[in-house]
């Protein structure tokens, strides 16, 4: 049987927390940006499709950044409030 030095057990711990903390660290900020792209995506096919509806009844919305980022971010109550401003304000 095979007998492990606690002190082994500790050091590769530590190292493995180390590498984990300095890998790890960088990769955060990308998955932010990875959410964020994917939410502009999903608000961009938001918009696809209420447009693909709305031709039935002459109604557009333009799909662009902010629009694809406020339908992606905010989801179906940022889709809801564009339909609102294009219908009563605009």
């Amino acid at each position: 049987m095979i007998k492990i030095d606690p002190i082994i057990i500790i050091t590769v711990l530590g190292a493995l927390i180390l590498v984990l903390l300095i890998v790890g660290a960088p990769l955060k900020p990308l998955r932010f940006l990875g959410n964020l792209a994917v939410k502009f995506v999903v608000g961009a096919l938001l918009l696809f499709f209420v447009n693909a509806f709305g031709t039935f009844f002459n109604f557009y919305i333009p799909i662009n950044g902010v629009t694809a980022a406020v339908s992606g971010i905010l989801g179906i109550p940022g889709l809801a409030l564009l339909i609102l401003v294009k219908q009563f304000i605009l």
